[in-house]
């Protein structure tokens, strides 16, 4: 089975090493082809999206399915979604009649997924910077997770900022996906999305 994922490029490159990991190890023979299709910034919208959608569900090199992942937190003024679902529904809408298209999104920003692991985010920043409070995935538009990680990397000890295509991968490499699956429902969302479409197990 192909599965065809729309993603960010940053994204592409932080991510889905990981999640590909992770997945051989849920889907022991049944692992899927993960094609990626990284967009140059932020996942298109609208009619752009569902183009895209269609000529990725035809031809012959069609996928069996296709799964987009936006952020909720896209930096447009005013915001394009209000939240997860806002963004998942408005994507299907844009999408039309396609039982074969699945949309996700990261609440707010794909940063809330690296948050479980402040520990990781400490020591590679050089600070001990307390993490914010709560679910990883109430971290609201005025402070965004990516800004957290920013600010605790730009006062730490490497005076380095945070750089998405470097850093998330080295913040992900070393832990267990599944601790992020466990505290943020729309991370364990589309992994259990993918399973599911493999014939996997789904993550309770």
């Amino acid at each position: 089975m192909k599965i065809s994922l729309v993603v960010e490029g940053k994204t592409e490159k932080a991510f889905l090493p990981v999640l590909k990991d992770f997945l051989k190890r849920h889907l022991a023979g049944r692992m899927p082809k993960l094609d990626e299709v990284p967009q140059d910034g932020r996942i298109p919208t609208g009619d752009k999206l569902k183009r895209l959608v269609e000529n990725l569900l035809t031809g012959p090199r069609a996928a069996d399915h296709v799964i987009a992942l936006t952020d909720v937190y896209t930096g447009t003024q005013p915001p394009d979604f209000h939240d997860a679902a806002d963004a998942k529904r408005k994507m299907k809408q844009w999408v039309g009649n396609a039982s074969r298209f699945h949309p996700h999104a990261a609440q707010y920003d794909f940063e809330a997924w690296l948050l479980p692991y402040w520990p990781t985010i400490q020591r590679l920043a050089g600070h001990n910077r307390t993490a914010p409070g709560g679910d990883p995935e109430t971290v609201n538009h005025n402070n965004p997770p990516a800004y957290w990680i920013k600010q605790i990397f730009e006062v730490g000890t490497r005076r380095d900022s945070y750089v998405k295509a470097r850093d998330a991968l080295r913040i992900l490499k070393d832990n267990d996906l599944l601790e992020s699956v466990n505290q943020c429902q729309e991370l364990k969302a589309l992994v259990n999305t993918i399973l599911g479409l493999s014939g996997g197990r789904t993550i309770p």
